[in-house]
């Protein structure tokens, strides 16, 4: 059975100019790409990524406990 969940991410543009995207529900599940939509492609594969491999070790999947938007943009 297919599960689908969202999560919010922030995303920051950083001294390079590389949006970097973080996932507070997942710690350590961040990623950057040099454009906004980049970003926001390579959050979706580093969410799918994280999670998959909670699944392979057995770990509880943390479910985001807001919904404020699809994402929150810092810049």
């Amino acid at each position: 059975m297919e599960k689908r969940l969202t999560y919010n991410i922030q995303i920051e543009r950083d001294e390079d100019g590389l949006y970097v995207v973080s996932v507070p529900a997942l710690p350590g599940c961040l990623t950057q790409g040099r454009t906004f939509d980049e970003a926001l492609k390579m959050a979706q594969d580093a969410i799918f990524e994280f999670i998959s491999v909670l699944v392979d070790r057995g770990k509880r999947i943390p479910v985001e406990k807001s919904r404020i938007s699809p994402f929150v943009v810092s810049i």
